[in-house]
């Protein structure tokens, strides 16, 4: 089986964070996301064979790098101040780390023996928006406050922050070891836009970005539409947000338009895709309606609705009684009269799946590696949207499509993926295994057949749970999707059992990214430590300041206010920063 060194991998030197190491630590090799080719999909038959990793560069640091707190959540969170209906944020007290020994039991000493496996970045739910896009459908407000945040139109500036934050950190906070990459689990964009993939590609490996869309310069939505149902910075409109205190804040959407300069980060990333970038709407089926398509680069916009038409178009999305988007395309047509003029953009124009890919293979938005982000040549040839790389020596990575083409914006893979899968942890079964998708075990509940291959069945969490508990080279599933921090044992009476780790969103409150360290504790078990951490933005907002870093505090605070928000995605304190204990096998 050939074990030759992948070409997506190209020898660069070492990167900076490579010298990097804890004392003791087993140091990877730089520049460490060896990509494998997908090797199996409807265009192939076998599972991909791992690449022989770069000798590893073993280097002792001058001093200690860890453990430690600094720029983690282990030594402050963004914590509220105030009892008013709008609160402000402060610097509060961290949050700790939990033991957690459902899979196998701590011992003692461990700390002195382990050695790294693997260190890395989880950024999940960016939701990159354009939130002018015409079809988007703001309106649901008018059903829900939930329908709309008043934070969104500072994602860009959210997410370059939070890029800004991963790259100051020193390593693992707990094994000090080299950051080898970051994956993203998905919703990288909101609206199926090419201009969002964009922003989304230049975020991650840096460019100058412009958060506008339509007339340059000129923001056309809903937040300038004189509207009460959403909050109306600029006017004295005494709208429903400023009924609870939001702020008038009259340069703020000439602000959050202005461009912004990324760095990119400063180590190879890896894209998983989700929903939100594979169906427009983030539900509707993906298929050619010219209709929507025109609205979508055209110059007519909704932005009210009566609350019982709002309601009616929720139920029908949410139940998956509208999954071609046929119920949404006759709710517009039968608003025409309603809608109000923007300016037409041919680049809000919703992309295919070979799109994505070919957008990520673009040499443009390579950033720091590796070409494709993991997506390569194959995938476009083959139509499909998971691969395996090689994060060290010892632990592969596999990333997996749980969209369902058919529609709805729960999960669910298909009979052809989740053989190559099973092939695969076959194949790589001298490899820990760690396995990353966008929807939760929980949220694969869509099981609707896919249009393009009708014949074929589609399989739900359960189904998947159950082949990777089949593997004791798994160890961890990365996901998100549910915008929450949850930490899930999934035991297995043959192999043990693996962790699923589901991460918050950096869209709503507390966003947050997620460090995970792979240790092994030199006593028959290894540690799955996980650390979650915020963006650079300072803690308070400063209402004077719209550069990029105090639109970031204020995307901050806007999403803690959000009317009706949800305030359970922290998480319980065993969901948040954790030692995950499992048996080495």
């Amino acid at each position: 089986m050939s074990r030759s060194r992948s070409a997506d991998a190209p020898a660069q030197g070492l990167h900076r964070r490579s010298v990097l190491t804890a004392a003791g630590a087993v140091t990877l090799a730089a520049g460490v996301g060896f990509s494998l080719r997908p090797a199996e999909s409807s265009a192939a038959t076998r599972a991909a064979a791992p690449p022989a990793p770069a000798p590893a560069a073993r280097t002792t640091a001058p001093a200690p790098l860890a453990p430690y707190t600094r720029g983690t959540t282990l030594a402050t969170v963004a914590t509220p101040r105030g009892s008013a209906a709008y609160r402000t944020l402060g610097e509060g007290p961290g949050w700790s780390r939990v033991v957690r020994g459902e899979l196998a039991a701590p011992r003692a000493g461990r700390s002195a023996r382990r050695t790294t496996l693997a260190a890395f970045v989880q950024v999940t739910d960016l939701h990159l928006t354009d939130v002018q896009h015409p079809r988007r459908m703001e309106f649901l407000r008018a059903a829900t406050p939930r329908g709309w945040r008043p934070q969104e139109a500072l994602t860009v500036p959210g997410a370059v922050s939070l890029v800004e934050r991963i790259n100051s950190l020193r390593g693992g906070p707990v094994t000090g070891s080299p950051l080898q990459f970051v994956m993203t689990t998905g919703d990288n964009t909101d609206n199926n836009s090419r201009l969002e993939l964009d922003w989304f590609l230049k975020v991650m490996s840096g460019g100058r970005i412009t958060p506008d869309s339509g007339d340059p310069g000129h923001y056309e939505g809903v937040q300038n539409s004189g509207l009460s149902l959403y909050w109306q910075p600029g006017s004295a409109v005494r709208d429903q947000d400023k009924a609870l205190g939001f702020p008038r804040l009259p340069a703020f959407l000439s602000a959050a338009v202005r461009e912004v300069r990324s760095p990119g980060l400063d180590m190879p990333w890896y894209s998983t895709v989700g929903n939100h970038d594979a169906l427009p709407g983030g539900g509707f089926g993906a298929r050619h309606d010219p209709y929507l398509e025109e609205v979508s680069v055209g110059g007519r916009k909704l932005m009210d609705a009566t609350p019982a038409d709002a309601r009616a178009l929720k139920r029908a999305y949410e139940s998956g009684r509208d999954l071609t988007g046929t119920g949404y395309r006759d709710f517009l047509k039968a608003h025409t009269r309603s809608m109000r003029r923007v300016t037409p953009d041919e680049r809000r124009a919703p992309f295919t799946p070979a799109e994505y890919v070919r957008a990520h293979l673009d040499p443009a938005h390579r950033g720091h590696g590796p070409l494709g982000h993991g997506y390569t040549s194959d995938n476009l040839a083959a139509g499909t949207r998971y691969y395996t790389f090689r994060i060290s020596d010892d632990v592969i990575g596999i990333s997996l499509d749980t969209i369902d083409p058919a529609g709805h914006y729960q999960g669910s893979v298909g009979t052809a993926q989740l053989r190559w899968l099973e092939r695969t942890l076959t194949a790589h079964a001298d490899s820990h295994a760690i396995v990353f998708s966008h929807h939760t075990g929980a949220s694969m509940t869509n099981t609707r057949p896919d249009p393009g291959r009708p014949a074929e069945g589609r399989h739900d969490g359960a189904g998947l749970i159950s082949v990777l508990s089949a593997h004791r080279n798994v160890l961890a599933w990365v996901n998100g999707h549910v915008h929450q921090n949850i930490v899930t044992p999934h035991r297995s009476s043959s192999a043990g059992g693996f962790w699923e780790i589901s991460t918050a969103s950096h869209l709503d409150h507390p966003q947050l990214a997620r460090v995970i360290e792979l240790v092994d504790n030199a006593d028959g078990t290894l540690s799955l430590f996980t650390t979650l951490v915020e963006s650079a933005a300072p803690y308070r907002a400063d209402r004077s300041d719209l550069s990029p870093s105090g639109l970031a505090a204020l995307y901050r605070e806007l999403a803690l206010n959000a009317p009706d928000a949800l305030t359970t995605l922290a998480g319980q304190p065993a969901d948040r920063n954790t030692e995950l204990l499992l048996k080495k096998r």
